[in-house]
């Protein structure tokens, strides 16, 4: 299922919600239409909470099945949202996990800069191969795409090598498409996993045609 919504009137959505197959993780002060339409659109328990004392929680989360890669300013009381999973927080300078890593249960991709030290941890609570790599000339990849189980969007720039490339670590077909009436940072426009999604009140049928395809939603 893909519904159409936003955070307190902000369409942003992935920059606020994290969620895999099992759980969503969304804001403190999330109404309860927000919540019913993630909990319902990828069949997930939701809670909330904050991360880094901030609801910018999309943003500091990457998540896929195995494991959640936090901030490093997150609280150990922050961490028990995440009781299923292994956790870790990222002491690299680029810690905005959300923004810097593209992660499912296949493989996972980080912006380029991160450190060597950064990949072995995440490959240990992520359980994939951790590959570096720019999509769209982008270091954020987590920004500029989204990736579940069975599909992957990416930024409407992104070259051939970069969807070659997309298409190599995640064993999906990539495709590109814009959120949100024209926004090329589809994943910060987005939560999903594979049972459904929540793309942002201002993407057009269109667009929503494209992710629901991509993604293999039914609607």
């Amino acid at each position: 299922m893909l519904r159409v919504s936003d955070y307190n009137g902000v369409e942003f959505v992935g920059v606020y919600t994290v969620a895999n197959e099992t759980m969503a993780l969304l804001p403190m002060d999330s109404d309860d239409r927000y919540i019913e339409d993630i909990s319902t659109a990828l069949a997930v328990k939701c809670s909330q909470g904050t991360i880094a004392s901030t609801n910018l929680i999309g943003a500091l989360v990457a998540m896929n099945s195995y494991g959640a890669a936090v901030t490093n300013f997150t609280t150990d009381e922050e961490i028990k949202a995440f009781s299923d999973l292994n956790v870790v927080r990222l002491e690299d300078r680029l810690n905005a996990c959300g923004n810097n890593i593209l992660v499912n249960d296949n493989g996972c991709l980080i912006n380029p800069e991160m450190s060597d030290k950064t990949v072995r941890e995440l490959e240990r609570i992520f359980n994939v191969e951790v590959f570096r790599g720019t999509v769209a000339e982008q270091n954020t990849v987590g920004s500029v795409c989204k990736v579940t189980n069975k599909g992957l969007i990416c930024h409407p720039a992104s070259s051939e090598d970069d969807l070659s490339m997309l298409k190599r670590i995640f064993k999906l077909n990539p495709k590109i498409t814009t959120l949100n009436y024209g926004a090329p940072y589809v994943g910060a426009s987005i939560v999903a996993n594979s049972k459904g999604g929540v793309v942002g009140s201002r993407s057009t049928p269109i667009e929503q045609g494209r992710v629901e395809e991509a993604l293999d939603i039914i609607s």
